[in-house]
């Protein structure tokens, strides 16, 4: 597999450290540890890191729900269009034209190999296509500096909207965010808060997220605090 294009492990792992320090107070969400997985253009998993000081650290679960996340925004973006995983939100609901889209991971990839080695550079996961598809925060396409989609970072570990802006800042950091056309203003692949009793009046809305503190402010700012590319 070819993951020339994306962040290696120590790029994606300093980016995604950075942005988590911040705290829940630059962030929203509960401040807690994130894991970070990047996927290339083919699906194909190029790096799984965490945050924290050991893998302990780190919601369990959310290791796998990154992985899938970065997925989700690698499928479902082109060079042209990019998509975020939270965009996906209001049409995956019943009645909406992608209900039953969600979808989990190949389960012979997800639970293989040693745990002592995730979050390292040979993580079990690396080398694989990991499959599924999430419909909340955390996973962005990643886009090089003339434009072109070169896979997706997910990011998973506290509410939806805290990992949305966390990717979204390590994105930015790693200057692989030079986005061409989304459906939020911008245009950009950012979050959309238009749900109101149910129904998104875009049909590409997230819900606000409970719990910890909100984000939904820092998210609406996110395209004036860290503005996609061409960065100079």
């Amino acid at each position: 597999q070819d993951c020339s294009k994306v962040p290696d492990y120590n790029k994606l792992k300093a980016a995604l450290t950075s942005a988590v320090k911040e705290g829940k107070g630059a962030n929203g969400g509960l401040g807690n540890q994130e894991w970070g997985t990047v996927v290339n253009r083919d699906g194909v998993v190029c790096a799984v890191v965490f945050t924290g000081p050991n893998r302990g650290a780190e919601w369990p679960g959310s290791r796998l729900v990154s992985a899938e996340k970065a997925n989700t925004a690698n499928a479902f973006s082109t060079d042209n269009f990019a998509l975020s995983s939270g965009n996906i939100f209001s049409a995956a609901q019943p009645g909406n034209s992608l209900y039953s889209i969600v979808t989990g991971p190949n389960p012979n990839t997800a639970f293989a190999g040693d745990p002592q080695k995730f979050d390292q550079p040979d993580d079990p996961l690396v080398g694989k296509p990991i499959g599924g598809v999430i419909v909340f925060g955390g996973g962005l396409p990643l886009y090089d500096k003339n434009g072109k989609i070169v896979g997706a970072l997910g990011v998973s570990g506290d509410t939806s909207c805290a990992d949305h802006v966390i990717a979204w800042k390590a994105r930015h950091t790693l200057a692989l965010d030079v986005v061409p056309m989304g459906v939020a203003p911008g245009p950009s692949d950012n979050l959309i808060f238009d749900i109101q009793n149910g129904v998104s009046s875009s049909g590409y809305g997230h819900p606000a997220c409970k719990g910890g503190n909100p984000s939904e402010d820092i998210i609406k700012k996110l395209s004036e605090t860290h503005p996609a590319g061409p960065h100079k």
